[in-house]
């Protein structure tokens, strides 16, 4: 943890980082009941029904993105699930003992926390990495997206509310005021001790070369694979739960379906039960134009809804029927730089691809992920448990989601062993240094205390035998 970053330098965000360095000393005097105080207090700002509905409303009318309803479900479920999975969690003083190797490991704090979020979700993750912080005795200050920062800021308004009811200084948690910029925001991210960067690679770049420590998250374009064995009726439903949910705005939502020739039309049938249809040629290669009009994914329909987009594209008749999805059929080839519809597209657009068997769709795959989304997740709707493996073993991702909605279940679920999180770390072949979902222990310092133990020295042919048996020595 350090102290002295901000000895010299002068002006507001200087200031803000002096504040939540003297709240910081505060906290990291509280013993763990003190600190769960914290979690709770930050937790119950943004679960509160009535603050809930507010700080989704809110989001939505400053951001344009995404929709109220699944808004205060995000907030809800992804703060209740982290609250569950830091609930009895020791991250003060000692927090684990192994008494064979003589090691005791202590949980020590990394200081001032500087998180960086996106506009796509301006209340969950400001919480979510504002409890992790507290979780572990830091102080936290939120640059928000520029779209966001009013939410970002009644957010923690409600924060400082509850921490008033318990007697917490207010300086632990705090955010960048408006209007939010680059400068300011590169300032924040150089003078703090840990930087946990969400939402454009723009941003995690800049996290990455600020000269703090830093954890920034890669680039989403998740494909999902659905085999000759998948229950099609329940794979269309969850393809649908998860590809609509919150307009698509989630880096966890499906971009491509890619699926086996012999059960390509059973699952169209059912994803147009769900409410999905699938453009003709024509009005494929129309609504490209309108998504990508100079080559940049659009923010006119980045967050909206599929009735939106089809409105926006000039489909009158499949806007009045108020389509849930639109899919676009792409050949095995159509990937990279000159097929848009091959990358992340941020809104309820999918991509479907066809293939003759598994071994076409992990190659499939392989070539969107080359492209975009690498180390990131991959979907499968199949009865065949071994191919969860072989895309395990096989696929560059951090994750393999196994018959669930992917958008909601790779960020933790109340039904799978994830944990919740609205940042996913993607590796090194996301261009992030770690992979799995971030959380509490990414917040904390751990100091490991050593003590000898009875001398365990093994023998080289204990080390080198089967070498040696099989090679000979020299």
């Amino acid at each position: 943890m350090q102290t002295n970053q901000t000895s010299d330098a002068t002006g507001p965000v200087a200031d803000q980082v002096q504040r939540a360095r003297a709240a910081q000393q505060v906290a990291n005097q509280y013993d763990q009941a003190r600190i769960d105080e914290l979690v709770a207090a930050a937790g119950w700002a943004i679960i509160e029904p009535a603050r809930n509905q507010a700080l989704a409303e809110m989001a939505v009318a400053e951001t344009g993105v995404g929709n109220v309803a699944d808004k205060v479900r995000k907030n809800h479920r992804k703060t209740l699930g982290l609250l569950r999975d830091l609930q009895g969690a020791r991250s003060v003083g000692v927090i684990a003992e192994d008494k064979a190797l003589g090691i005791v490991e202590i949980a020590r704090p990394v200081g001032v926390v500087c998180a960086v979020t996106p506009s796509t979700n301006p209340g969950a993750t400001p919480a979510n990495k504002i409890i992790n912080a507290l979780k572990g005795r830091n102080a936290v200050i939120v640059a928000p997206s520029p779209k966001g920062q009013g939410t970002a800021q009644r957010l923690v308004d409600f924060i400082h509310a509850e921490f008033d009811r318990i007697g917490a200084p207010r300086d632990l948690v705090q955010v960048l005021p408006a209007p939010i910029n680059k400068q300011a925001t590169a300032e924040l991210m150089a003078l703090c001790d840990l930087v946990v960067a969400t939402g454009s690679q723009a941003n995690v770049r800049a996290a990455y070369s600020c000269g703090t420590p830093a954890f920034g998250v890669g680039a989403g374009n998740v494909a999902g694979i659905v085999d000759e064995t998948a229950d099609v009726q329940a794979a269309a439903e969850r393809i649908v739960r998860s590809k609509t949910f919150d307009n698509a705005t989630s880096c966890s939502s499906e971009n491509s379906l890619v699926v086996l020739a012999s059960v390509r039309d059973a699952l169209l049938k059912a994803l147009s039960d769900q409410g999905a249809h699938l453009l003709s040629a024509a009005q494929a290669e129309h609504l490209q134009r309108v998504m990508w009009p100079q080559g940049k994914l659009s923010g006119d329909v980045t967050g909206k809804s599929a009735q939106h987009i089809a409105a926006l594209a000039g489909f009158d008749d499949l806007a009045a029927a108020k389509p849930l999805v639109l899919m676009v059929d792409q050949g095995a080839h159509d990937v990279g730089a000159d097929h848009p519809y091959s990358g992340e597209k941020l809104s309820p657009v999918l991509t479907l691809y066809t293939v003759p068997d598994f071994e076409a769709a992990m190659q499939m795959v392989e070539r969107l992920y080359a492209w975009q989304g690498a180390g990131h997740s991959v979907g499968l709707h199949t009865k065949n448990p071994d191919r969860a493996l072989a895309l395990g073993l096989r696929l560059p991702v951090s994750r393999v989601i196994v018959e669930q909605a992917h958008c909601i279940a790779a960020g933790g679920s109340f039904d799978n062993g994830l944990p919740f999180s609205l940042s996913m770390g993607c590796g090194t072949w996301g261009g992030n240094n770690f992979s799995d979902n971030m959380n509490y222990r990414h917040y904390l310092n751990t100091t490991r205390v050593s003590m000898p133990i009875p001398e365990k020295m093994p023998t080289e042919r204990e080390i080198f035998g089967s070498y040696f048996d099989k090679y000979g020595a020299l």
